[in-house]
């Protein structure tokens, strides 16, 4: 059996030197990336990957793009389709590859569009705008931001995360007609700008990242129905320390593919915060909180081996690699900085055999 083999592609956004999605190699000696080419798409601000792991579908000026993805990691175009709004800023597919979904940052628009067998886009299905007033802080979270969408564990809701209304709106997902029905709202702290979304399906936990106040809402929901009950907070932990909410927003959060830490990035002061996770109440416990060293982490990822993690820093236009040290608790940067600019997203994928 082969060694494994992953690659890194990496969305930015295309105003100036940068044209596309960078696509990295990933030596799993040393867990560092090497740039091999650039494809070129207007301002792929986020990306997803097939669950089949077949293609890769892309944020585009134009709406969304479909990639078929070759067995060396390179990308090959597909086709395109509209969304119905304006750019998106998210995106997120169900377990079975029925339908991409798109979050809408700057209307405040969920989209709902069906993929094909062979893994194009077709025609818009449903698109819902948000409606409502926030919370006091102008244009931030006055007005609907949708800045996650997440598919639930049980694949039955879709779930909107909108940082603008302090909400989680909550949609039932009709396959069959491709329509997203409302279904319920999770309501944050008023001003906590709720950002992200993640699930623990061990664990039967969300975990709720609030870029405003600075912290993780950890909630647990029924196993076999994720709305059934409705979602029990319970935890509540600071992302930063009380001295430094004025001048930070937490920006990303990500799990160790194995699922025993989470990491979360701080812009403003720039830092990474590492939590280990109880693997029996899924709560968290804060391990470790260092500075990333360059400007506005707006985003990371974990690779595979559970301790490397990189940081793309959105403006001082770099890629960082970092290594953490759990039986010390600290990490240090592993090697040297990637430029590249506005980095703005990343998928680790591994190739699959042949």
């Amino acid at each position: 059996m082969g060694k494994e083999a992953y690659v890194a592609y990496v969305g930015t956004y295309t105003r100036s030197s940068s044209i596309g999605i960078h696509i990295f190699d990933i030596d799993t000696d040393n867990w560092s990336m090497k740039e091999r080419k650039v494809v070129p798409i207007n301002n792929p601000s986020d990306m997803i990957v097939s669950t089949s792991g077949k293609y890769l579908y892309s944020i585009a000026d134009e709406g969304v793009r479909s990639f078929k993805i070759l067995p060396d990691g390179d990308l090959e175009p597909m086709n395109g389709a509209w969304i119905g709004g304006m750019r998106g800023c998210y995106l997120e597919v169900d377990d079975q590859d029925r339908y991409l979904f798109v979050g809408g940052y700057h209307d405040g628009r969920v989209s709902m569009l069906p993929l094909k067998e062979d893994g194009t886009i077709g025609k818009l299905s449903c698109g819902i705008f948000h409606e409502g007033i926030g919370g006091s802080v102008a244009e931030r979270n006055s007005t609907p931001h949708v800045t996650c969408v997440k598919v639930s564990i049980d694949q039955k809701y879709l779930c909107a995360v909108d940082s603008g209304l302090d909400q989680i709106k909550v949609y039932e997902i009709d396959y069959e007609n491709g329509k997203l029905k409302p279904y319920d709202i999770i309501r944050g702290p008023l001003d906590s700008g709720t950002r992200m979304i993640r699930f623990r399906r061990e664990l039967n936990c969300a975990y709720v990242l609030c870029e405003l106040k600075n912290c993780i809402n950890v909630y647990r929901y029924d196993k076999n129905d994720f709305m059934k009950d409705g979602l029990e907070l319970i935890q509540e932990v600071p992302t930063i320390r009380a001295k430094e909410v004025e001048s930070c927003a937490s920006s990303g959060i990500e799990f160790s593919p194995d699922g025993k830490h989470l990491f979360v990035s701080n812009a403003g002061i720039n830092s990474v915060t590492i939590y280990s996770v109880d693997q029996k109440t899924g709560l968290l416990t804060e391990i470790c909180q260092n500075s990333t060293r360059q400007d506005y982490p707006k985003t990371l990822a974990v690779m595979p081996d559970n301790e490397h993690f990189v940081v793309l820093n959105h403006n001082s236009n770099q890629i960082c690699t970092f290594k953490m040290n759990y039986d010390k608790n600290y990490f240090l940067m592993d090697s040297k900085p990637i430029e590249i600019h506005r980095p703005n997203c990343i998928f680790i994928h591994k190739l699959r055999e042949q």
